[in-house]
């Protein structure tokens, strides 16, 4: 049996990742978890981003989606401000994912050469 604080801390946990998924937040990541996403390496992406959220506080909710329909761009994490803005980023790793966080949600500065646009385009390679 557990102890009440050790249900309290439970508790908080669980609120604190609940409203990271569903809370009133500026931003809203959300990772494409496929088939093709999580063979190309979604599921480390998606727990960093979880884990560096909750550590740092970051004013956004973290959610994850099926098939984004562009398997060959797999990780793919996709931003949406409040005001509409809506950026994608592809072939993301764990460190580009905590890059995102510090400067797309710290910052409010697009990191041009992740962006599907960039990628098209050959930039991004």
């Amino acid at each position: 049996m557990k102890s009440l604080e050790d249900l309290k801390k439970m508790r908080e946990e669980a609120l604190k990742k609940v409203e990271m998924r569903e809370g009133d937040k500026e931003y809203r990541v959300v990772v494409g978890m496929a088939t093709c996403g999580i063979a190309a390496g979604a599921r480390p992406v998606l727990n960093r981003l979880v884990e560096e959220t909750a550590e740092k506080n970051y004013n956004c909710a973290v959610t994850q989606t099926g098939c984004i329909g562009m398997c060959v761009y797999e990780p793919i994490v996709e931003v949406y401000g409040k005001d509409g803005e809506h950026t994608t980023y592809v072939k993301v790793t764990p460190d580009m994912a905590t890059e995102i966080l510090e400067k797309h949600i710290g910052q409010g500065e697009i990191i041009e050469e992740y962006t599907v646009e960039a990628a098209r385009s050959g930039q991004g390679e």
